[in-house]
């Protein structure tokens, strides 16, 4: 089973990084308010999706990508193959 990282952002512009086997039915569980880091934050939408090589990779990417800032997070989306067009919604 695949692991990807996702990057979901709310209308103040917040990110919130995670990784999941399935992107979607996490979106719907932050926007349902059923995780207790986003809940009342939202609502939020998917704008990036990476597919990793492992579990591992996964969970070391995303360490990473919570310390960055904003600006930081945006050039990172820029720059990796970003597949969020590529999940089925």
């Amino acid at each position: 089973m695949a692991f990807y990282l996702y990057i979901i952002q709310n209308l103040d512009g917040a990110f919130y990084k995670g990784v999941s086997q399935h992107p979607n039915t996490r979106l719907k569980q932050h926007n349902n308010n059923e995780v207790r880091s986003t809940s009342h934050k939202g609502p939020w939408t998917l704008i990036a999706v990476f597919l990793c090589e492992s579990k591992t990779d996964a969970l070391i990417r995303e360490r990473k990508l919570k310390k960055y800032s904003r600006v930081k997070t945006q050039i990172y989306i820029a720059q990796y193959e970003n597949i969020v067009h590529l999940i089925d919604s």
